[in-house]
């Protein structure tokens, strides 16, 4: 029998244990260790960026970013339905309202014509997320920031490295955020940055990381001790998955390409079979630098999918669905200030399907793939509603 190809399946460049056992043996393993400091300054020289500071994870990323902007009772956040609970929930946890707005086809990004019609003086903030680390019209929605006098702040777990007009997929908001978890690109178990744009952010956004104190002013010799300054919490990560961390940064150039490689591939494998299957295929704008950091299909009706997933599963094939809307979960009920319709969010969350994506996946694995997938659409389609 065949071995089961899994969805994700992490992997190493090679030199994470090398650098992890140094960690170790330097006497630094807790947060803000050399390696940190060796992650940050790549980061920031790579996406010129004011400052990136390490954490835990995307979502303490995006906890940190919505107590920069001192959110108060009352104010508003707009946020894509389409997207994972941690976008919206950092937001609500400081006691803002989300207000879910829809994402326009064809690259799955936040819907600025959207956007638009539903700001008015309550909104504080816009919150947009490059699905698939494929760029939102985040230049429109920049513009529409501007105007209303609020941060634009970009959900780039999927992004890193991708551009979108020569631009770095990050850089266009006041800050953005960054998820290292085992399914993304760069891993290192589980981690994530916020990446500044704003110099005027770089202090209190080292005292909320610092648990509230102002120790990076101590050790940089501006003060003679440091002390509690106010809120903040352990966002730090750890040393020994910076090392990891490290070591994958260093061959993102190889990494990158391993997942272009596999993104093209099952390009070339379903464009023969997209049209009479009527499977719609990922969207990149033209001239942008991808991420490729998940290829998934959209199926030809929401009707199939369960069977879909099920059939390939039988084929050792182990694909999966996305995002459940925001919008229509539980939660939206108490964290939203309003409900409105999200009609495309709700459309191709019911009918897209991920395939599996991992930087060593091979060709032949990829075929077995296609062809499971293939198979049970045709199987399907006739019956599906």
């Amino acid at each position: 029998m065949p071995a089961m190809i899994p969805f994700n399946r992490p992997c190493l460049s090679g030199r994470e244990m090398e650098y992890m056992r140094a960690a170790v043996e330097n006497g630094h393993s807790s947060a803000k260790g050399p390696y940190t400091t060796q992650v940050q300054d790549l980061l920031r020289s790579k996406l010129n960026a004011k400052d990136v500071l390490l954490t835990t994870s995307c979502t303490d990323a995006l906890e940190m970013a919505a107590m920069l902007i001192d959110l108060e009772p009352g104010d508003v956040v707009i946020v894509p339905s389409f997207t994972f609970s941690s976008t919206a929930t950092a937001f609500a946890r400081q006691g803002a309202k989300v207000r879910f707005c829809d994402i326009r086809m064809p690259d799955l990004g936040l819907d600025p014509e959207h956007v638009e019609s539903s700001m008015d003086d309550k909104v504080k903030a816009i919150v947009t997320v490059h699905y698939a680390g494929v760029a939102s019209d985040v230049r429109r929605l920049r513009s529409i920031a501007d105007r209303y006098g609020v941060p634009l702040i970009e959900d780039n777990a999927h992004g890193l490295f991708a551009d979108h007009g020569g631009q770095q997929l990050g850089s266009f908001g006041r800050m953005s955020t960054l998820s290292f978890h085992e399914t993304k690109n760069f891993i290192c178990g589980e981690g994530g940055a916020l990446v500044l744009n704003d110099e005027g952010d770089r202090g209190r956004a080292h005292i909320l990381l610092d648990k509230g104190t102002n120790r990076r002013q101590f050790l940089e010799g501006q003060t003679d001790k440091y002390t509690w300054q106010g809120h903040g919490s352990s966002f730090g990560l750890s040393d020994l998955l910076a090392a990891f961390l490290l070591a994958q940064l260093e061959s993102a150039p190889e990494i990158m390409a391993k997942r272009r490689n596999v993104h093209q591939t099952y390009m070339q494998l379903l464009e023969p079979h997209a049209s009479h299957l009527n499977l719609g295929l990922p969207y990149q704008h033209p001239g942008d630098t991808p991420a490729d950091h998940m290829f998934y299909v959209l199926l030809p009706s929401a009707g199939i999918r369960a069977n879909v997933i099920t059939e390939m599963r039988h084929h050792d094939v182990n694909p999966t669905f996305h995002y459940v809307p925001l919008h229509s979960a539980p939660g939206a009920i108490e964290l939203s200030d309003r409900l409105q319709p999200c009609p495309v969010t709700d459309d191709v969350s019911s009918r897209l399907l991920r395939l599996p994506m991992s930087n060593d996946l091979q060709a032949a694995d990829q075929e077995r793939v296609v062809s499971a997938l293939v198979e049970a659409v045709e199987a399907n389609s006739v019956t599906a509603v």
